[in-house]
């Protein structure tokens, strides 16, 4: 076959696999240096205090075709950053997270709205000591493609509010924030 039909051929192919490779349910799983969530509240009204959890894992699926996907979190409590050790500590109390009991909190998706080959919402189920809510997370950004490394790659960041009152963490209450901004900021590379 002549050099330049050959790569012609090989060209044509890399891109027809690459495109199958998108089109078909895909699992994905989280990059843990790239996947946390954070959350922020309310304090005595003087501020606003920003967290996070340090360590996350789960499995991502996305269908862009079928416009499918669904997501399910496992969030080390143990992990929780608030900036302060002593804080971090006091959080994981008994009063909040309750860390010797639950040591983790997780988030099961139920459906997956789209607009095109986004989504746009995912509702689904947190648990967080053992109560469990139905949640709406609005997905502010998306991006679907290949990462530096040529690996089939997704990244999200998603959002809701919940009240920390419905999971038993309502000491303080009303000086303290009930309302807390949850944020998944997730980078997942195909399995």
């Amino acid at each position: 076959m002549h050099p330049l039909k050959l790569a012609v051929t090989a060209s044509f192919m890399s891109v027809a696999l690459a495109t199958a490779a998108f089109a078909a349910p895909t699992s994905y799983t989280p990059e843990p240096n790239h996947t946390f969530v954070r959350f922020s509240y309310n304090h005595l009204g003087f501020s606003t205090q920003e967290s996070r959890f340090n360590s996350t894992t789960g499995t991502v699926t996305y269908d862009p075709v079928a416009k499918t996907a669904s997501i399910e979190m496992v969030i080390n409590t143990k992990s929780v950053d608030t900036g302060s050790d002593l804080f971090n500590g006091h959080i994981q109390g008994a009063d909040y997270l309750d860390t010797a009991k639950f040591g983790t909190a997780t988030f099961k998706s139920t459906s997956v709205k789209f607009d095109g080959d986004k989504p746009v919402s995912i509702e689904g189920n947190l648990t967080v000591k053992g109560i469990t809510k139905p949640v709406t997370l609005t997905v502010t950004s998306f991006k679907h493609g290949l990462n530096m490394m040529k690996k089939d790659q997704i990244g999200a960041d998603a959002t809701c509010t919940i009240k920390r009152s419905d999971f038993n963490m309502a000491k303080a209450v009303p000086l303290v924030g009930d309302e807390v901004t949850l944020e998944i900021v997730i980078e997942a590379v195909a399995a």
